[in-house]
């Protein structure tokens, strides 16, 4: 618990007030805090998911050597070589903390490029060219942001030719098998997961080499968002594209929108299965689950329209 309490401090969000070694409302606090500011649901939980991100929270960049390992390293020390690396023009894909191939690739491409020995491991000499050339590098939005607006205008162009993932954690097995079999019905080529695992789906998702991924999960309250993929130093292009496109067509249906009792919006997270996924995804949280199950014929039409607007590039 001390140890939970030193890194929500370290990572600007101080306990204070707290009982040293005790979980109490001061620490739920702060917990809470942390989850909003990384994108995480914030529900005062110190979850596994939760401590995974206060540890990634912990390092900065020359804090140690990053390289290609297995299992791959993960930490706000790799987002920070990420977004560097991106903004000087090397892909290393979505900037999402997690150093894969594709990040060493860049990396080594970038130490070539600088004369330095190109080994992958970024170290103090790499560190020091990055943070001087990242000095004059402007502040565009970055070759993994264009690269995705490029395969964002590359759409399959209709429903007939997509390659859809449709996932659910829970209580919306209904809705899951509904959309996925209309989807079949247009011709698309549709996959449905009951995996409670987000990880788990997102690597299923990206093992199909799907176009879309869509996933839902039920809440208590009443609620109607669409998450997309989003951290302060990068955000999902295609997957706010498919959040507003599906939050449009919920609003399209005047009766839907008042059944659910709320507003549809679109919110950048830093969910696992977003961050995981390597097409344009989103999880839709709707609730309650008997508002759900009472609309579930015009909530599947709507997430149906939201998946042939987005496929015809008509978002």
């Amino acid at each position: 618990m001390r140890d939970l309490q030193r890194r929500l401090g370290a990572a600007g969000h101080p306990a204070t007030g707290s009982e040293p070694g005790t979980y109490c409302a001061r620490t739920e606090e702060a917990v809470r805090s942390f989850q909003q500011a990384r994108g995480l649901r914030a529900d005062g939980r110190c979850d596994e998911e939760t401590w995974a991100a206060l540890v990634e929270a912990s390092w900065r960049l020359g804090g140690r050597q990053l390289f290609l390992t297995l299992p791959h390293l993960r930490g706000d020390d790799v987002v920070e070589l990420q977004s560097r690396l991106t903004h000087l023009g090397f892909d290393c894909g979505r900037v999402d903390g997690i150093l894969g191939p594709r990040t060493a690739g860049a990396l080594s491409e970038f130490q070539s490029n600088c004369g330095l020995v190109a080994d992958g491991i970024c170290g103090v000499d790499t560190i020091h060219s990055l943070q001087r050339l990242s000095a004059h590098s402007g502040q565009g939005p970055g070759v993994a942001t264009v690269r995705e607006q490029e395969r964002l205008r590359q759409r399959p162009g209709s429903v007939g030719d997509c390659r859809v993932v449709i996932g659910q954690y829970g209580g919306l097995s209904a809705l899951t098998r509904r959309v996925t079999k209309e989807l079949r019905q247009r011709g698309a080529t549709a996959m449905p997961l009951d995996e409670p695992d987000s990880v788990a789906q997102a690597l299923a998702a990206n093992h199909f080499h799907a176009d879309v991924y869509i996933g839902f999960d039920v809440a208590a309250e009443a609620k109607a968002v669409a998450h997309f993929y989003k951290v302060p130093s990068f955000e999902s292009v295609g997957g706010r594209a498919l959040a507003e496109v599906m939050v449009a067509a919920l609003e399209a249906d005047p009766e839907l929108t008042a059944a659910l009792g709320v507003e549809p919006i679109a919110v950048g997270m830093r969910l696992p299965v977003l961050r995981e996924t390597k097409m344009p995804a989103v999880v839709l949280t709707v609730g309650p689950a008997r508002v759900v199950g009472d609309s579930l014929a015009q909530l599947a039409a709507a997430i149906l329209r939201a998946v042939e607007l987005w496929s015809s590039r008509a978002s």
